[in-house]
């Protein structure tokens, strides 16, 4: 799926999504396989048309009882705001690292917001990525949503 940040990758299982995936923008676009990638596809698109659509879709079960734990945290976050590691990481009693392992290995992004979750001194990474087109989509996402001023229009070029 074509996205003003890059592609993404929708892959389904079943009834349930079972992972969103940041890709390079020299992908191809492929049509949805199912009903279900429609329907992702289009939750997709009406998010980026309005920051404050929220998604939801069914997913598949995934990650660590940790990692869920993150990941509900996670999905808290109101659009156009953010939290940072360390700030997620007191609030369940770990470590800002940990929570940052599991925001990388997040399989719903978009779903599950993990681009909202910054480092207390800056943007940090973005999918175990400090840079490239990994973070432009990071810095993307939260312009759009308004929680850093003026990127949206650098990631589209």
């Amino acid at each position: 799926m074509p996205t003003p940040f890059g592609m993404l990758g929708i892959r389904t299982q079943g009834e349930t999504i079972a992972e969103i995936a940041f890709l390079p923008r020299d992908g191809n676009v492929l049509a949805p396989a199912d009903k279900l990638s429609v329907v992702a596809w289009l939750q997709i698109e009406r998010y980026l048309d309005d920051p404050s659509y929220r998604i939801a879709l069914p997913l598949r079960q995934a990650g660590t009882p940790f990692q869920r734990r993150v990941w509900a945290a996670i999905a808290a976050i109101a659009p156009g705001r953010t939290r940072s590691y360390g700030e997620i990481a007191r609030e369940l009693g770990s470590s800002a690292r940990a929570v940052g392992q599991a925001c990388g290995e997040n399989p719903f992004p978009l779903v599950i917001p993990c681009h909202r979750v910054v480092s207390s001194s800056g943007i940090g990474g973005f999918a175990h990525s400090g840079g490239g087109y990994l973070l432009d989509a990071k810095r993307w996402l939260l312009a759009h949503e308004g929680a850093i001023p003026g990127y949206a229009g650098e990631a589209a070029k």
